[in-house]
């Protein structure tokens, strides 16, 4: 079998000269590769201990780092991609488009997502906190991305879309350490209000949850259809709200019996008029008649 020794030389000569042209296109590729890992990893790496001093809930910080981590390798891979002469135009093209495509079939879940990311960043409430918002009440439970899980207080767990909750406004009522306890009672007119104001305040004292400062006070508000109101105003540690309400209420009217101060029920006087004269005179003047 004959060869042709110039087509060897030929073809060897053209192999030499494309390796040529493509090995420090690979090899420049390649740098790019390794040195674009090494940022990323630089990146990532500075940025966890930024979420870590600052604090950054973990739920958000594994999906920001994910997300980023993603992103930036896409950029990666891209580069590269430029480097060995890809045309990566039209896939930008094709990847903007079907960015705007599930952006537009996500509003809904994109305006939770950001939602969420605002709660976790700012933390107007957590994991534990007593909360009232979107008609519910309730003690938080779990904090996601998407959702946020509320269980409320006859032990219904309700989910808020974190879109509703990071554009209305929220009640935490788990914030502050203490919280005022408010009562409204209502005495009979004629009531000695220097003497009821002292039992009120006699009875908040003996309950060692009541705070002594701020002190309870006892306000006199009104002048009702049937009673003098008053407002008693305490304050006590958060966790203690309610039960310090319940108990004291209980001893308050227990204090006011001991003291004989009347808690009135609602009353009307009734008056009748006989525009033709009172019928008992006029049955007495009847009968002396007959």
């Amino acid at each position: 079998m004959d060869f042709d020794i110039s087509s060897i030389e030929d073809f060897t000569k053209g192999v030499i000269t494309y390796a040529w042209i493509i090995i420090p296109i690979l090899l420049q590729a390649l740098l790019y590769y390794f040195i674009g890992r090494f940022l990323i990893r630089v990146i990532i790496d500075t940025i966890t201990k930024i979420f870590s001093k600052y604090e950054i809930e973990a739920s958000l910080s594994i999906f920001l780092l994910s997300f980023l981590r993603v992103v930036l390798y896409v950029v990666l891979i891209l580069a590269v991609a430029s480097t060995l002469g890809f045309p990566i135009t039209s896939f930008l093209a094709i990847l903007g488009a079907a960015g705007l495509a599930v952006g537009l079939a996500l509003q809904g879940s994109l305006s939770n997502f950001a939602g969420g990311v605002l709660i976790l960043i700012f933390k107007p409430f957590k994991v534990g906190e007593t909360i009232e918002a979107q008609g519910t009440l309730g003690s938080v439970e779990k904090i996601d991305i998407l959702y946020t899980t509320v269980r409320n207080f006859d032990n219904k767990v309700v989910v808020i879309p974190n879109g509703g909750l990071a554009n209305n406004s929220i009640t935490n009522l788990s914030a502050k350490p203490t919280r005022r306890v408010e009562m409204n009672l209502g005495v009979a007119y004629g009531t000695d209000l220097k003497k009821t104001r002292q039992v009120i305040i006699d009875t908040l004292q003996k309950d060692e949850r009541v705070l002594e400062d701020p002190a309870p006070v006892v306000y006199f508000t009104n002048f009702g259809d049937s009673s003098l109101d008053l407002t008693v105003r305490a304050w006590a540690n958060a966790a203690d709200l309610w039960p310090v309400y319940w108990d004291n209420m209980e001893a308050i009217k227990e204090a006011f019996e001991a003291n004989d101060i009347e808690v009135p029920f609602p009353q009307r006087d009734v008056n009748h008029y006989f525009p033709e004269g009172n019928p008992a005179i006029s049955l007495n003047n009847n009968q002396k008649e007959d």
